[in-house]
C-alpha cells in the first residue's frame, strides 16, 4: 500500500489565517459591510448612516446606525412591540408592522435632529416611489442607506416594508421598486403595495382560517377577536396606526422605580479583597504603637 500525499504542509497551517468571529459565527457579511460603510477620504470624520433592520421570533427592529473604529453607534431605534401603544394589537412580524416600524424611526430620527417639519413624507399611503427633495434653503434631508444583514432580498421581503415606511416618514434612502411587493414581470403596481402595506393580505389571511378553521382561527387572533376586531376592521387599524405614530412618535420614557418603604433598609456592603487604606491620623497612631512595644522590650 503506497504512502499518502501530504496535502497540507506546515507552512499551510503557518499561514493560515482564522475568520473574523462574526463571520465564522454566520453572523456579519463583511463583503456588504464593507460597502455600507465606505466612505470618501474627503469626508473626514462625517457619518455614513446605515437604515438596519432585524427581524427576531417576536419582533421587528429598525435602528440608524453609523460605524465607528470602536464599534458600531445608535442614532435611533424603533422597535414593533411599540406599536401596541398607537393601536396595533398583534401580528409584530408582518408585512404592515415592518411598515409601521420603518415609520416610527423615520419620524424619531427627524424629531431628534429638529428637521422633521421640513420632511413631513407622504402623509397618505399611496404605494408610489417616493422622492425627497434635496433642493432649497437650510437643512438637507437625512440620508441613510438599507442594511438588510444576511436577510433574503427577494421580491416582497419584509424588509422593502420596512424601507417603504421609513422613506414614506421622510428619510432620504437610495432604492427602486424593484423588490415591492406589487413588481411582477417588471412592472410596478403600487395600489398592490398599498394594500400589502395596509395589512389586506392578513385580512384575506384571517376570513380564510375563520371560514376553515374555527378553533385554530381563534387561539391565532385571540387579541384581535378580544379587541372586537374583524378582517373589515384590519385595515382601518393600520390607518389609524400611521396617523397616531406621525402625531407623538417620541418614545416613553420609563418611570423610575419607587423609593423602598422601609428607609432602614440594609445598604448593599461593597466587597474588598485588599486592605482599606490608613488615614493619616491612623498611621501615626500606628508608629507610636510600635514605639512602645519596642521600648518595653528593652
Amino acid at each position: 500500500m503506497g504512502v499518502l500525499k501530504q496535502q497540507k504542509s506546515k507552512a499551510y497551517f503557518k499561514r493560515y489565517q482564522v475568520k473574523f468571529r462574526r463571520r465564522r459565527e454566520g453572523k456579519t457579511d463583511y463583503y456588504a459591510r464593507q460597502r455600507l460603510i465606505w466612505k470618501d477620504k474627503n469626508k473626514y470624520n462625517t457619518p455614513k448612516y446605515r437604515l438596519v433592520v432585524r427581524f427576531t421570533n417576536t419582533d421587528c427592529v429598525c435602528q440608524i446606525v453609523y460605524a465607528r473604529i470602536e464599534g458600531d453607534a445608535v442614532v435611533e431605534s424603533a422597535y414593533a412591540h411599540e406599536l401596541k401603544k398607537y393601536g396595533v394589537l398583534g401580528g409584530y412580524k408582518n408585512y404592515a408592522a415592518a411598515y409601521c416600524t420603518g415609520l416610527l424611526l423615520a419620524r424619531r430620527v427627524l424629531a431628534k435632529f429638529g428637521i422633521d417639519s421640513k420632511f413631513p413624507g407622504v402623509k397618505e399611503v399611496t404605494g408610489q416611489k417616493v422622492e425627497v427633495d434635496e433642493s432649497g434653503d437650510g437643512a438637507r434631508p437625512f440620508k441613510c442607506y438599507l442594511d438588510v444583514g444576511l436577510a433574503r432580498t427577494s421580491t416582497g421581503a419584509r424588509v422593502f416594508g420596512a424601507l417603504k415606511g421609513a422613506a414614506d416618514g421622510g428619510l432620504n434612502i437610495p432604492h427602486s421598486t424593484k423588490r415591492f411587493a406589487g413588481n411582477k414581470d417588471g412592472k410596478y403596481n403600487a395600489e398592490t403595495h398599498r394594500q400589502r402595506i395596509l395589512g389586506a393580505h392578513v385580512a384575506a389571511y384571517m376570513k380564510r382560517m375563520k371560514d376553515e378553521d374555527e378553533e385554530k382561527y381563534r387561539k391565532q387572533f385571540g387579541a384581535f377577536i378580544k379587541a372586537g376586531l374583524t378582517h373589515e376592521k384590519v385595515q382601518d387599524m393600520y390607518k389609524k396606526a400611521h396617523a397616531e405614530i406621525r402625531k407623538s412618535p417620541a418614545r416613553e420614557k420609563k418611570a423610575k422605580p419607587a423609593a423602598p418603604a422601609d428607609t432602614k433598609a440594609k445598604k448593599a456592603v461593597k466587597k474588598r479583597w485588599t486592605r482599606a487604606p490608613l488615614s493619616i491620623e491612623q498611621r501615626k497612631s500606628r508608629v507610636e504603637q510600635k514605639k512602645a512595644a519596642f521600648m518595653k522590650k528593652l
